[in-house]
């Protein structure tokens, strides 16, 4: 079966008939509307690692219009146990060769674009690389790099995502700029209609991070657990420091464990929830952070791949606006960071 291509903004293609029986099941959970929106969406995906491999599966099978991948690295031998469109025989070719098939024979209604040149993301190229997507999501990346994509996208007026994992740790930040969705009217009021319209407004990652938790009660600030998002910011700030390395070594706790306060106290946690990193949370991410362990990919990925297609479908509200997972006790929360 022949691929085909996604409609533009000006001539959106219908969904067809072969379409419609595929996406059957679909269109009845979320409308032909929504599956319209998915069919007409061009999505960018940047770095193809173990969240990405989750992410790209879930929204090929649910039916975007284009898929465009863009990794430079060849495939490790590490990345086999954490990504299922690699093989043994795939170690030391282009990770985006290797995977562009197995990714085709997943839908192919779905057209699949690989790049293997790291210069897409620089400079013109990268905005003329934006300007034909409708939404970019960016996996595993270090803290600047995330920032300084997620400006080029605001600068273009591209949804952004970004999501990744540290060992038994993952998060999902998105920045969807102005985002209007549907969602059930909870407002309690018998007269109320069924659906009613809302608005989000997102800040870019850079105005999230410094948001402040002044004010939170003791429990409010429990609820959201904390030491686990402090411990990816933490990542974040030792990854800034040395050249974007993750930690791997017993003896970057000491270091991490001090940025992890440092941010705590600077962001004004409530001291009797968290008033220091526990160590032996330091201790985890010194040793665990640079690898990658599947179920969380797989979850993180999951997790990201939905919030995506429920975003294109513009139906219920999306992550607002940091989300952090703990592999420890299998949970997530989310975090409304500096949003109105």
């Amino acid at each position: 079966m022949a691929t085909n291509e996604p409609g533009t903004k000006n001539v959106p293609l219908s969904i067809t008939e072969d379409e419609a029986a595929v996406y059957d099941r679909q269109i009845r959970l979320w409308g032909l509307e929504a599956q319209q929106r998915m069919r007409n969406a061009t999505i960018l995906v940047v770095r193809l690692k173990g969240v990405a491999t989750e992410t790209i599966k879930n929204i090929v099978l649910a039916g975007i219009g284009k898929l465009i991948v863009v990794d430079s690295d060849d495939v490790a031998e590490e990345d086999l146990g954490a990504s299922f469109f690699f093989r043994d025989e795939d170690v030391g070719k282009k990770r985006v060769d290797a995977a562009k098939a197995r990714i085709e024979s997943l839908n192919p209604l779905v057209a699949v674009e690989t790049l293997s040149d790291a210069t897409v993301l620089e400079g013109v190229a990268l905005d003329t690389l934006l300007s034909g997507v409708d939404m970019v999501c960016v996996t595993d990346l270090d803290r600047n790099t995330l920032a300084n994509l997620n400006d080029a996208c605001r600068r273009l007026n591209k949804p952004f995502y970004a999501g990744g994992t540290y060992g038994l740790l993952g998060y999902i930040f998105c920045d969807l700029l102005k985002h209007d969705y549907i969602a059930p009217d909870r407002s309690g009021q018998k007269d109320a209609s069924k659906n009613v319209k809302n608005t989000a407004n997102y800040v870019p990652l850079k105005t999230a991070l410094q948001h402040r938790w002044t004010g939170m009660t003791r429990r409010q600030t429990k609820e959201l657990n904390p030491a686990i998002v402090f411990a990816v910011l933490a990542v974040w700030e030792y990854q800034s420091s040395h050249q974007g390395t993750v930690p791997d070594d017993p003896a970057a706790a000491a270091e991490i464990e001090a940025i992890a306060n440092k941010l705590i106290a600077a962001a004004d946690v409530n001291k009797q929830t968290l008033s220091s990193i526990p160590k032996e949370l330091v201790d985890t991410v010194a040793t665990t952070a640079a690898h990658e362990i599947s179920p969380v990919c797989a979850v993180v990925g999951g997790l990201l791949a939905q919030d995506i297609l429920k975003a294109l479908a513009a139906r219920e509200p999306p992550i607002a606006n940091f989300f952090t997972f703990d592999g420890n006790l299998g949970g997530g929360t989310v975090v409304r960071m500096s949003m109105p």
